[in-house]
């Protein structure tokens, strides 16, 4: 137990200074990029990097990455993935996609952490609010107008164990209206690395990160939002299942 105190100190420690350092060059990247790049997409790369950059150097995690070919460069997406963990921000940079964060309005407060998502116009959510979720939906339109992708967690909040909580429907509701096809994502193992409530770094772990086939429009347009959410919920579930019993 006292060393996975000691490492999650150490771990922390890194985060906590990286984000002094590396903070300065990433106002560079943004003022020398955003002449020219009206979405972002170069600043959002850099933000990858850095993200990935954790992932990368900590010896106690690997990331296996499947089905990254699924996201079709230039395409437009709504991808819904489940939430275990706040390490699920950094596994997913790895895909290395552009996309526009859809995040809960507190996240954009945090020090350094919200400057950068604002630098990238991600989109913010106030929950528990119907006004939150009015501005979220005319925000992703808008952004799916413009040519990039939203990242969604359609649980709405990262889950109390590693099985997945009910979805909003939120991004459903918004894949119609906008006729945008639904890309599923299913992550495991970062809830056991780095479970809700906690701060200590739990050893070595592996952790997934699986794109699913695209819901494309035809089937977002036959069926209702409800409908389209319970589907989607069926299909990423039963991946998940599966990535756990491989045999199955």
């Amino acid at each position: 137990m006292m060393k996975a105190w000691i490492q999650s100190v150490l771990v922390w420690l890194f985060v906590v200074v990286s984000l002094i350092i590396i903070f300065p060059l990433a106002i560079l990247v943004w003022i020398v990029s955003v002449p020219f790049d009206k979405r972002r997409v170069v600043f959002h790369f850099f933000t990858s990097i850095w993200g990935s950059l954790y992932t990368w150097l900590a010896p106690f995690w690997s990331v296996n990455l499947m089905n990254r070919e699924k996201i079709q460069k230039g395409k437009v997406y709504i991808m819904v993935s489940n939430h275990q963990s706040m390490l699920d921000i950094l596994v997913l940079c790895r895909l290395f996609a552009h996309f526009k964060w859809v995040s809960k309005d507190e996240n954009f407060k945090v020090p350094v952490i919200g400057w950068v998502m604002i630098m990238n116009r991600y989109i913010r959510l106030k929950r528990g609010k119907r006004s939150g979720i009015l501005h979220m939906m005319r925000d992703g339109k808008k952004t799916l107008e413009q040519g990039s992708s939203l990242m969604i967690f359609p649980e709405g909040t990262r889950s109390e164990t590693t099985e997945m909580r009910n979805f909003k429907e939120g991004a459903f509701r918004l894949a119609k209206e906008t006729n945008t096809p639904l890309l599923p994502i299913v992550l495991d193992g970062t809830g056991n690395a780095l479970p809700k409530h906690g701060f200590v770094i739990r050893g070595r772990h592996n952790m997934t990160v699986k794109v699913l086939d695209e819901i494309p429009v035809n089937v977002v347009n036959r069926l209702g939002a409800t409908e389209l959410k319970e589907e989607t919920y069926r299909i990423m579930s039963a991946e998940l299942n599966r990535l756990r019993n491989p045999k199955l």
